[in-house]
């Protein structure tokens, strides 16, 4: 499988951390291109990479041709490289925030197999929530995509109507969750751990939260029943935080982002 990122920012740049660290995923050659490669030097040592500013020669030489550009510039590289797209060899998969397939339709045309993707930056741990859809022709493909982000992660394939949602619960839901457990940390602080002490025991314990979920198939109130005691301090803190408004602001934070999101 020969793939290309085109415009390699913090996404694709995760994206193509992920694919060159996975053991489980075989390429036989990545592109990655940029504006300004200078980020991107040291991996030219890599074998299989080529690091290049034309997108076109990216495109020609590849197979998955992965666009993870900002939304302003879509239009832009979309014409430049329409040209040397071929329906029959080329699948696109955009990673473009916001931008749904007949945007990109529009410029290469319908019988080109295209596949929206959000993966979130996870994908450079292999720990990546990706939300994938497509139009008719990428649908006879999304294999492919499937191929590519099971391996960094896990996907789910949805309805493109869907998409700005899962941008916001998978792709922004990193920055909630981190804030979560920046918080916790902060707490950790107060009641007397050192900051590093603190992380840790935020971070695992959000680590083992998801985990037991995962593994049980268990509804979030079942394990929190497992927990609480009546009385007790954990029952106490949780009520205090609802009180708070824990839940309405994580919800309210959500659908903001969705509104704006929707605005782009």
């Amino acid at each position: 499988m020969k793939i290309a990122i085109i415009g390699v920012g913090n996404l694709g740049y995760s994206i193509a951390i992920g694919i060159l660290t996975q053991k489980n995923f075989k390429f036989k050659n990545l592109y990655l291109t940029k504006r300004d490669t200078e980020s991107l030097s040291s991996w030219e040592k890599l074998p299989n990479v080529k690091i290049s500013t034309d997108n076109k020669k990216a495109v020609r030489y590849s197979d998955i041709v992965i666009i993870a550009v900002q939304p302003k510039q879509l239009h832009t590289v979309l014409e430049e490289i329409k040209e040397v797209v071929n329906p029959k060899k080329h699948t696109i998969i955009s990673v473009v925030t916001g931008r749904k397939t007949d945007e990109i339709e529009s410029v290469l045309g319908s019988d080109v197999p295209i596949i929206r993707s959000m993966p979130n930056t996870a994908i450079s741990v292999g720990q990546s929530m990706t939300c994938l859809s497509a139009n008719e022709r990428g649908k006879e493909n999304i294999e492919f995509a499937k191929t590519i982000f099971n391996s960094l992660g896990k996907t789910m394939c949805i309805e493109e109507k869907l998409m700005q949602a899962a941008t916001v619960i998978c792709a922004s839901g990193i920055a909630f969750w981190m804030r979560l457990i920046r918080a916790t940390t902060q707490g950790a602080i107060q009641l007397g751990f050192d900051s590093k002490e603190a992380q840790e025991l935020s971070m695992q314990t959000c680590l083992g939260a998801a985990s037991l979920l995962i593994h049980s198939g268990s509804h979030p109130e079942q394990e929190i029943d497992k927990v609480t005691t009546p009385s007790g301090c954990t029952i106490e803190g949780l009520n205090e935080m609802e009180h708070q408004g824990l839940s309405s602001s994580l919800i309210k934070g959500l659908v903001t982002s969705f509104e704006k999101i929707n605005q782009i």
